[in-house]
């Protein structure tokens, strides 16, 4: 016998099928929202229409100071590409203290090579510097394999390896050049006792380093500001910034799991640190 339900019964069964699922995909929001919070503790994530890619706060910043000086001496992305790959494949781009003889730095450069002294390589923006003026050097490197031109600057053992990076390499220097803009997001916990007060101008400071003299938060096109902001919130930790604004968009170190926010108010001619 088949059972017939009234109307006022279909219509409560519908009502709470509706809740249960509203209720279920608002949890899973919340959930994803949490999650690198709870699961990663602090990382930054690097999203771009070539794909996506987590890095922990280090590695952004290093990546952050090659982009800033590849742009201080007017290269291409292709350069930025090429020195990401490579020093993923020597450091997993890290700042190293030693490796192997007596190779240092991100790119594991070696002071008897003639390449500069340990404290020297230890420095991203030299070694990052160094490098460069290296590639540069290079015939047609923007052409070539990308293996080939790290190896002509390397000369490592194995210079194939360099290539097994080149699709994340893609990725970092379409996020950290600004070319995508945004696409950096870091987060972190936030300090426990007493805050510090933002160091702005000690962050200036580091980024003139790299990105060379003037006011280095100036945004004459909206790819350098977004360089600008990518290294900013690399560096957000370090120099305890709790706000980063830009072309409309902010990130703001208490929510750093947000990411980047809409901003009206915020300026496309300049980078602001708070």
């Amino acid at each position: 016998m088949r059972r017939r339900f009234s109307k006022g019964v279909i219509a409560i069964i519908v009502i709470v099928t509706v809740l249960a699922v509203a209720i279920t995909v608002g949890l899973f929001t919340l959930l994803r929202r949490v999650t690198p919070l709870v699961d990663l503790g602090e990382g930054c994530r690097i999203t771009t229409p070539e794909g996506s890619l987590e890095l922990d706060i280090e590695q952004a910043k290093v990546a952050a100071v090659i982009a800033a000086v590849a742009a201080r001496r007017k290269l291409p992305e292709r350069a930025v590409v090429i020195a990401y790959a490579t020093a993923m494949q020597e450091s997993k781009l890290e700042n190293l203290t030693g490796g192997d003889r007596d190779s240092v730095g991100a790119f594991q450069q070696r002071p008897s090579q003639g390449w500069g002294t340990p404290k020297q390589l230890v420095d991203p923006v030299y070694a990052s510097g160094k490098f460069f003026a290296a590639l540069v050097k290079v015939r047609n490197y923007r052409k070539l394999p990308l293996h080939e031109a790290a190896q002509e600057v390397q000369r490592s053992a194995d210079g194939s390896a360099y290539a097994q990076h080149e699709a994340d390499g893609k990725i970092l220097a379409a996020g950290f050049t600004g070319r995508v803009p945004g696409a950096v997001h870091c987060w972190y916990p936030a300090p426990t006792g007493k805050t510090p007060l933002p160091d702005e101008q000690g962050a200036a400071r580091r980024l003139a380093r790299a990105l060379g003299p003037g006011d280095a938060f100036e945004a004459p096109s909206r790819r350098r500001g977004w360089l600008v902001a990518a290294w900013s919130i690399a560096h957000a930790k370090t120099f305890g910034l709790s706000r980063i604004r830009y072309d409309g968009q902010s990130w703001v170190s208490a929510k750093s799991h947000d990411g980047w926010t809409a901003d009206p108010g915020s300026s496309a001619k300049k980078v602001e640190l708070s």
